[in-house]
C-alpha cells in the first residue's frame, strides 16, 4: 500500500492521526446533541480563575493606555491631563460582573489581577525611585 493510500479522510497518515473520539455515524440511534464540550466550556473553576486574573492584569494595563492614546489624538495635552482621571469609569465593567452569580467568580479574580498589578507596579516604581535617589544623593 502506497503512502497516499495509507492516508485517512483528514489527509494524515495513521500514525499522524490525532487522538480524538470517533464520530458517531448518522444512522446510529443516539441523541443528536453532538460531541461533549471541551473542559473549558463546562465552567471549570480553574479556568475561570486564571482567565479572570489575567484579564484583570491586561485590563489595568491596556484600558488606561488606549484611553490616553485616544485622548492624545483628539485633544491638547492640558485637556488630556484633565480628562485622564475619567478612566476610572472603566471600573464599572468589573463591578457589574460581580452582580450576576454566573460571572462573580471571574470578576473576583479579575479584581485580584487588577489589585496585584497595581501593587506590583507601585512597589517597583517606589524601589526604583528610592535606588535612584540613593545613588545620586
Amino acid at each position: 500500500m502506497s503512502e497516499t493510500e495509507a492516508r485517512d479522510s483528514d489527509g494524515a497518515t495513521p500514525d499522524e492521526t490525532p487522538d480524538r473520539a470517533p464520530e458517531a455515524a448518522p444512522d446510529e440511534g443516539g441523541d443528536d446533541q453532538g460531541p461533549e464540550p471541551s473542559w473549558w466550556h463546562r465552567s471549570h473553576p480553574t479556568f475561570a480563575g486564571l482567565v479572570g486574573f489575567f484579564t484583570g492584569v491586561a485590563y489595568v494595563i491596556i484600558v488606561p493606555g488606549v484611553y490616553a492614546a485616544l485622548l492624545g489624538l483628539f485633544f491638547s495635552d492640558a485637556t488630556v491631563q484633565k480628562l485622564f482621571p475619567l478612566v476610572l469609569v472603566a471600573l464599572v465593567i468589573p463591578i457589574a460582573l460581580l452582580v450576576p452569580r454566573k460571572t462573580r467568580r471571574f470578576a473576583q479574580f479579575m479584581f485580584l489581577g487588577i489589585i496585584s498589578t497595581v501593587i506590583v507596579v507601585a512597589v517597583t516604581a517606589a524601589v526604583v525611585i528610592w535606588v535612584m535617589i540613593r545613588i545620586d544623593g
